[in-house]
């Protein structure tokens, strides 16, 4: 197949990209190359910006467009009106956090999805991104209609993450000694493999495959205890140690932003970690083992530049501060 993608060398887009190239299929990425060119061997590269600089695409045609990195509802209308002739498929990467979670517990394709007062806002806040992402999907919806695949992912771990909230965790179990960690270790999880949202990716694709899923993970309930016991394989002289959101607020500790993953106690927004995956997974999405995820990430990590700063994780001298705060109080 002829596949397009927009992006294509960052994260998710890369681990497609590698996947599609595995698999024989003609690949184009369209990137503006700000993260370089070559980064995927064996794809024909068009540099230019989707925002205002699709003419660099031509003619050309393609089975099927797979968008990666859009964000805002003007610049995804771009590429679909550009392209809705010369595709037959557009394959967009959306998220869950399009939906609205006020009120309930679970999440599933039907729940309903955010809404902004201002659509033509474009800056990505925890206020406008799942809704600027909802419109997003409805400017893809507009143009390919029956051809348009949105695929709704959940949390996304693995090699080449920027996010740093899964990586945070191997990385600093890695790294050993008393390991800050939240008390809550009960929470629901869902996370993904990015290299198994690329294969469901591929396998819609290749199949024609349409309409909106949620590619959340795994198929079995998971807690942040797996997670840290993922992590504890890869360094069994780790040790754990719990905090009330009491005593992290006390030290100015943030859930989900430096303790990265953790939610608050109250369960007010674990909905969003008890979304429905059965659509996706009857259109092939499967799942490697979180040892497996960690083992890989760490490794990728360890290749990578140590010095940040990072969006997302604990500062080893703010954690070490009230780790011995903690001893000191005698607080479990």
């Amino acid at each position: 197949m002829k596949i397009l993608v927009l992006g294509g060398t960052v994260f998710v887009g890369r681990h497609f990209a590698e996947a599609a190239i595995a698999a024989g299929h003609d690949l184009t990425l369209f990137h503006r190359g700000s993260k370089g060119p070559g980064l995927v061997a064996g794809t024909e590269e068009i540099f230019g910006d989707r925002d205002g600089g699709l003419a660099a695409l031509g003619d050309r045609t393609w089975d099927a467009v797979v968008d990666t990195c859009g964000y805002f509802p003007r610049v995804v209308a771009q590429s679909t009106q550009y392209l809705k002739d010369r595709a037959k498929q557009y394959l967009f990467i959306s998220t869950i956090s399009v939906y609205n979670t006020e009120g309930l517990d679970r999440l599933d394709e039907h729940s309903p999805v955010l809404t902004i007062a201002d659509p033509s806002v474009e800056e990505i806040t925890g206020e406008t991104y799942g809704a600027l992402k909802a419109l997003c999907e409805q400017a893809v919806i507009e143009a390919f209609r029956e051809n348009a695949c949105i695929i709704r992912p959940g949390l996304i771990m693995g090699p080449f993450d920027p996010s740093n909230r899964f990586t945070y965790w191997v990385d600093r179990f890695d790294r050993g000694g008393q390991v800050l960690v939240p008390r809550r270790l009960d929470q629901p999880m869902q996370l993904i493999d990015a290299r198994d949202l690329a294969g469901l990716m591929l396998k819609c694709v290749a199949d024609g495959t349409n309409g909106i899923m949620n590619a959340c993970g795994p198929s079995e309930p998971k807690t942040f205890n797996d997670l840290i016991e993922a992590c504890l394989a890869l360094n069994p002289a780790a040790k754990p140690v719990r905090a009330h959101e009491e005593v992290l607020t006390k030290h100015e500790i943030a859930l989900w932003q430096e303790l990265t993953l953790a939610l608050p106690s109250s369960g007010e927004s674990d909905a969003m970690l008890r979304t429905d995956n059965s659509k996706a997974i009857r259109s092939g999405l499967t799942f490697r083992s979180w040892d497996e995820s960690a083992r890989d990430t760490l490794a990728w990590r360890r290749l990578q530049p140590t010095d940040g700063p990072f969006t997302h994780g604990l500062d080893p001298e703010k954690e070490q501060r009230a780790l011995a705060q903690l001893a000191a109080d005698h607080v479990d």
